[in-house]
């Protein structure tokens, strides 16, 4: 059985298409609240929309809001200074003139978006953590590799300002 791994892409379709897809494991719609399609687990926050990042760590049960609250301070080492934190597709990321990176929590594991290009540079470093095109998951009963998260905020950090160059 193939595992299913929670992606941005699979984030942005559902927000795309409000949440409503037809296909397998889409994701249906309960009184205007968000729940999972069969075969996926809810995020950690087992909410509706969330409006701060505040309001998504406040509604994470432990011991994924530890390790996500550890994650967020090697982020925040990571990015420059006037990065902020925003809610964007339902989950935190720190912006500056454009999204860095996205972060949150499952029930079972804690997930970085650094995009495709990033987890792609690093495929070797990331051959131990489930991954998928623009997600590397970092399960909750283990030690979080913060190193390597750094490294993974620090590359994207460097494509966005290239970017901005170019």
């Amino acid at each position: 059985m193939k595992k299913r791994v929670c992606s941005m892409a699979n984030i942005k379709k559902a927000n795309a298409d409000g949440g409503k897809s037809g296909g397998k494991g889409g994701r249906a719609s309960v009184k205007g609240k968000r729940v999972a399609g069969p075969g996926k687990k809810a995020s950690a926050t087992g909410k509706g929309v969330v409006k701060s990042v505040d309001e998504y760590f406040a509604g994470v049960p432990e011991p994924a809001r530890s390790r996500l609250k550890q994650m967020r301070a090697v982020i925040r080492a990571a990015v420059p200074a006037e990065a902020v934190e925003i809610i964007s597709y339902q989950i935190p990321a720190f912006k500056t003139k454009k999204v860095l990176v996205w972060f949150a929590a499952f029930a079972e594991h804690c997930s970085l978006f650094p995009t495709a290009s990033v987890i792609k540079e690093f495929k070797d470093e990331l051959a131990g953590y489930t991954t998928s095109k623009g997600t590397v998951q970092f399960p909750t009963g283990k030690a979080l590799p913060t190193a390597l998260i750094k490294k993974l905020v620090k590359a994207r950090v460097a494509q966005c300002e290239k970017a901005q160059r170019s």
